[in-house]
């Protein structure tokens, strides 16, 4: 409200002085309002224009106006006549004053303006820890707010408007489970803007020529050299093809899972049957999925049993173990937490 009376108030003031100032009465009064909407135009345009954008594109406008400041001096030193002066002088002004706009501009863009200057205060990226984009997958998983809550994420945390928006689609879905999908992705937006350590920043930097959400999440972080966040396998490999650093929610998991060296003794709850015969299927509290030979019968029963061998996947680790011998010796029990149905 308070912006639409000082854009109100502008419009009347132009009107008046068209008025009152220029010749015509009326012709005056509506030269005044082109003139006064031709700037709010302009004022609106400027909104959707990033900051580092627009900050570059002054200060290359200044430094081009400097530049012909010095044409013209230079062509008074030579005694030219004063309309060829007049002209050199406005030459220079609007080729400089424009190269000088979209050079800055592009720098802005790519934050190469303010580097050196924050080198120089003392700030440098070096020390300063990397923006994270967060992608639709992760949020949705929501298992990012809890590594944030532990300390290991640190940084600002960016969240694209477009990836909002394809959360909001999700969300208005008819099917009933993605549209829970979308609303868990919502509120962990939510819970992060909360979180009392973490920045959260919502960039509304949208990309029109590019139509897929992943491709625009590469050029938003190659944009502000950050880091990708994702769960996503395939939107890992591209982004990092294009130089991309990615942080995979799904590899951290792994990485931190219990190590299992054959021989070991633990406890599962089995589950169900494997697709071999007489395989039991159970699953530890991480997901990792166990198979125990000779444990079909067990299904609904806790069992003990030696871990055999262990396959690292894409999808993540399987455990392949044997009931103990009932004469054997002990072997080391792990401490890890199975599931007990």
């Amino acid at each position: 409200m308070g912006m639409f009376l000082i854009r109100t108030l502008f419009l009347l003031v132009c009107a008046a002085v068209g008025f009152l100032v220029l010749p015509g009465g009326i012709e005056g009064l509506l030269t005044g309002v082109f003139f006064a909407l031709a700037v709010l135009a302009i004022e609106l345009k400027l909104h959707s224009i990033p900051a580092n954008v627009l900050m570059g594109g002054v200060v290359g406008a200044f430094m081009g106006l400097m530049l012909a400041l010095a044409v013209g001096i230079v062509g008074r030193q030579l005694a030219l006549h004063a309309t060829a002066e007049a002209v050199i002088q406005g030459v220079a002004v609007l080729v400089l004053a424009y190269l000088g706009m979209v050079i800055g501009a592009l720098k802005g863009e790519k934050g190469e303006w303010w580097i050196p200057w924050r080198r120089w205060a003392g700030l440098g990226r070096e020390g300063v820890p990397s923006d994270k984009v967060l992608d639709t997958s992760v949020l949705i998983d929501g298992r990012v707010a809890e590594i944030c809550d532990t300390g290991f994420l640190e940084g600002r945390l960016v969240v694209p408007q477009f990836v909002l928006q394809e959360l909001q689609q999700v969300a208005d879905s008819s099917d009933s489970l993605k549209r829970a999908r979308g609303r868990r992705g919502l509120d962990i937006v939510q819970r992060l803007q909360q979180h009392a350590e973490m920045e959260v920043e919502i960039d509304g930097h949208d990309f029109p020529g590019i139509s897929e959400v992943d491709d625009k999440l590469i050029a938003l972080t190659l944009k502000r050299e950050g880091v990708l966040v994702t769960n996503d396998f395939n939107l890992a490999k591209v982004a990092q093809v294009r130089g991309v650093k990615v942080l995979n929610v799904n590899e951290l998991a792994n990485a931190v899972k219990p190590a299992f060296l054959p021989g070991e003794l633990m406890s599962v709850y089995i589950v169900k049957e494997g697709k071999e015969p007489g395989q039991g299927v159970g699953y530890l509290d991480d997901g990792t999925m166990v198979v125990v030979d000779s444990a079909r019968q067990d299904r609904g029963s806790t069992v003990d049993l030696v871990v055999t061998s262990v396959l690292q996947t894409s999808a993540g680790k399987m455990i392949f173990g044997r009931k103990p011998e009932p004469d054997g010796p002990p072997g080391p029990r792990h401490e890890a937490a199975a599931v007990t149905g």
